[in-house]
């Protein structure tokens, strides 16, 4: 089984990820292997396999020799050192199998990289023949779809997707009024600031601890972080027709499809692959039927400021 976590920058990915391989991590029948996408995350397992506390033994007494890994055993000689990283993982997961445990492979920043696509493509393999293994993964939208479309690696359009919602303003609003003092009033309109972000929620109560309890006069830090941090990079990373999408749509303060589709001369066949990218990618909003808002707190006001015809 394989779950992917996406969400826009800042959405708290890894946060969730991380709270995951916490929990199954202090389950005994779980081995969780956190792994890095940016090398070979086949010799990865193998390795952290190795390493996992009571495995090597294991290992050893199924005669594994795993040498040629850099894996050191004292085997007898006439055990031939297993030649692919393929058939080492098999035969290692089927001894974790054996011993009744389970195997969480955690992968965050996930991209379309060669190695991901080498380890998506021999987890396919790997799962056929009822090998405990499941993954998770984490990563922006636009990587986690790159990835699917891969020729190879269509199936991970059937693994499930976890889309990371805003938080609850309620539960903001009560977390800002508890730590700062708030009245209710300047909590629930503090706490709309945020539009339920998760890094605005951060951002905006490291400031106003800065200035003593005062958010009105963190507004500018918290506009500046945001803008910096965020979404230079992502703006950076919109194409030049998306960008003009999100600058229209700021324009029209109400946010009707058909004025943004009249302003940019679309028609709707046209508009709709764009509308449904940016809803895709966290940044518009198209839950109200012929309508579409902004999702990032101040975002519409950075679009409004950085989009040149």
């Amino acid at each position: 089984m394989i779950y992917m976590i996406t969400g826009v920058r800042g959405s708290g990915k890894t946060v969730m990820l991380t709270d995951i391989s916490k929990h199954f991590r202090e389950l005994p029948d779980w081995i969780v292997l956190e792994l890095n996408p940016e090398s070979d995350l086949l010799s990865q397992m193998v390795a952290k396999l190795y390493e996992t506390k009571g495995l090597s033994e294991i290992f050893r007494k199924a005669k594994l020799n795993l040498s040629l890994f850099g894996i050191s055993v004292e085997l007898d000689n006439k055990t031939v050192p297993i030649a692919s990283v393929s058939v080492a993982l098999e035969r290692m997961l089927e001894q974790v199998k054996k011993k009744g445990k389970k195997v969480l492979v955690t992968i965050d920043e996930v991209t379309s990289n060669e190695h991901v696509r080498l380890f998506a493509s021999e987890y396919q393999i790997l799962i056929r023949q009822d090998l405990p293994l499941f993954a998770l993964m984490a990563g922006l939208y636009e990587n986690i779809d790159t990835l699917q479309n891969e020729k190879t690696l269509t199936f991970l359009y059937r693994a499930s997707k976890i889309r990371l919602a805003p938080l609850n303003l309620a539960a903001i609003a009560g977390h800002y009024q508890k730590t700062f003092g708030l009245s209710d009033t300047d909590a629930r309109d503090m706490a709309k600031l945020t539009k339920g972000y998760p890094f605005a929620f951060q951002v905006l109560g490291y400031y106003t601890f800065k200035n003593g309890g005062d958010y009105k006069s963190s507004l500018i830090s918290f506009r500046q972080h945001l803008d910096e941090y965020v979404y230079d990079k992502i703006w950076s990373e919109l194409s030049l027709k998306d960008r003009k999408v999100l600058y229209v749509t700021s324009e029209t303060k109400d946010g009707k499809i058909s004025k943004i589709r009249e302003t940019l001369e679309m028609e709707s066949n046209e508009f709709s692959p764009y509308r449904e990218r940016l809803i895709k990618k966290g940044l518009l909003n198209g839950d109200e039927r012929g309508y579409v808002r902004f999702v990032l707190p101040m975002f519409e006001e950075y679009v409004h400021d950085h989009f040149e015809m």
